[in-house]
């Protein structure tokens, strides 16, 4: 439901704000993410596609959220911009494809 605009906002550079199930908490959660990718997660078991996102808000340690469409509640894509320097650290293989320049 979200897919198409969560791509969207990754080829543009754009945060989102997202409202999800958080099964940790128990609760729906909202938080404003880089959006990385959308995909399998390579160390996942269940190949399931997923919104694969970095947390600017996370009160952990742990910044990559990788929600199954199932637990998005609401995106909505901010005005905001982000750069990717801001934290990849990694040689990255992304699955769709984008411009981001060294990070792409």
């Amino acid at each position: 439901m979200f897919k198409d605009a969560f791509i969207q906002a990754i080829r543009e550079k754009r945060k989102v704000r997202l409202t999800f199930f958080s099964k940790e908490d128990g609760r729906n959660l909202t938080r404003v993410c880089a959006p990385m990718d959308f995909g399998p997660g390579r160390k996942i078991r269940d190949r399931r596609d997923r919104f694969w996102a970095w947390d600017y808000e996370s009160d952990t340690g742990q910044h990559t959220l990788g929600l199954p469409p199932e637990q998005v509640r609401t995106m909505v894509v901010l005005e905001d911009s982000f750069d990717p320097a801001e934290f990849v650290t990694w040689a990255p293989a992304w699955i769709v494809p984008r411009d981001w320049g060294q990070y792409s």
